[in-house]
């Protein structure tokens, strides 16, 4: 993909194609401000550059049908999420339909050279299925803050040797296109915004509670990242007074009392201590616990592991309330490997919501799981490069 759009204009019809699919001319008039005469005149213009087609003809409104436009189809844009222990890659189509995705375990600590080894290797293997001879963008997510503009890591707590590294610039030269770089979790959000939960939201919430915790803000329909990418978070926020000690360096932090590596350390210590047969046994069997053991108990009954979830749930929507009568959001969003643990967790996280807030910012306010699951990122990954791709150069 060489061609951009020449003006704001034409920025606006491609991203309606990618939201809307395929439309008639006509209906893309009711959509933009525009005479029929200079709607006329960019539509050919786009068509002019191969990024839309024309699509065969619309249903009849009265009078000479109208012809449909739509996006080329050969465009393809590959997403990326990295996670703290695994990697989720993606190919998609330009209306970001995700056609062939591959998870793999991955530990970020391994640094910037392995995991993108791993991710190019990935990569490959999806043009090797025969989806795509190549990419026409990819966009990035990390787990941990960004300065946006030039898509570096900036002093991320849980990925050493990643600070000040050039993951869009190097990316961009091994795919050979360009690539955007952002948090995991505002791709999550912007996931859920285009094809989840979140579709017809124009300020929510997106918590991603995984091995650390994070939060996507979108506000008019528009991530919020902050004057130094560093919006959302929320896992340093402190939870608990002078309470344990977090990778960041601080006490007391949500992330060093709940998350996936807090909740696998409470169930291990819950395990040895002998408070918990159905923990032991599991301990026993697979040498380790993680957040999915923590699940499996609860949900053959397991009180320890239960109330290791509703105490999780309470300090998380403590600090929820918190942001809620702040922002005053129209939706919460819960995303991320730890919602695995259900609607025992959402319950937690509801009850201290709706009790601390005031009534004014909860009277409305759904809290949900996300519906996207594993596929969030990636395509907040692909929405997040078609949104510059398709903006004028």
């Amino acid at each position: 993909m060489t061609a951009r759009p020449a003006n704001a204009h034409q920025a606006r019809l491609l991203r309606l194609l990618r939201d809307g699919g395929p439309n008639s001319r006509a209906q893309l008039g009711d959509q933009i401000d525009l005479s029929r005469s200079k709607l006329a005149v960019e539509v050919e213009r786009l068509l002019e550059t191969g990024l839309v087609v024309a699509d065969g003809l619309a249903a009849s409104r009265g009078g000479r049908r109208s012809h449909n436009i739509r996006l080329a189809p050969a465009l393809r844009f590959l997403g990326v999420d990295i996670g703290a222990t695994s990697i989720d890659v993606a190919v998609t189509n330009p209306e970001l339909e995700v056609l062939g995705h591959i998870n793999q375990p991955m530990d970020v600590r391994e640094g910037p050279v392995a995991v993108f080894e791993q991710v190019l290797a990935m990569a490959a293997k999806l043009k090797a299925s025969g989806l795509t001879e190549g990419f026409d963008g990819a966009g990035i997510g990390v787990p941990g803050p960004v300065r946006f503009p030039e898509g570096v890591p900036v002093a991320p707590p849980i990925m050493p040797g990643w600070d000040g590294f050039p993951v869009r610039e190097a990316l961009s030269q091994e795919l050979g296109c360009p690539v955007m770089v952002d948090n995991d979790v505002n791709l999550m959000a912007m996931g859920e915004q285009h094809a989840g939960v979140a579709r017809s939201v124009g300020d929510f919430l997106c918590v991603k509670i995984g091995t650390g915790i994070g939060c996507g803000i979108v506000v008019s329909g528009e991530v919020y990242r902050g004057t130094t990418g560093s919006a959302g978070d929320i896992g340093h926020i402190q939870a608990v007074p002078d309470g344990r000690p977090c990778a960041c360096g601080n006490r007391g932090c949500l992330e060093a009392h709940f998350s996936g590596a807090a909740l696998a350390r409470d169930a291990l210590e819950a395990a040895q201590q002998g408070r918990s047969a159905e923990l032991a046994t599991r301990l026993e069997t697979n040498g380790s616990l993680s957040a999915v053991d923590v699940a499996a108990a609860a949900a053959a009954g397991d009180a320890t592991a239960l109330d290791l979830i509703r105490e999780g749930g309470n300090r998380t929507g403590q600090v929820i309330a918190g942001l809620v009568s702040f922002f005053n959001p129209g939706l919460v969003v819960i995303g991320g490997g730890v919602t695995g643990l259900g609607h025992t967790l959402l319950a937690a996280i509801r009850t201290q919501v709706y009790r601390q807030s005031l009534p004014l910012a909860t009277g409305n306010l759904p809290i949900v799981l996300g519906e996207l699951g594993p596929t969030a990122g990636v395509i907040g990954a692909a929405r997040l490069i078609s949104d510059h791709l398709f903006s004028p150069a």
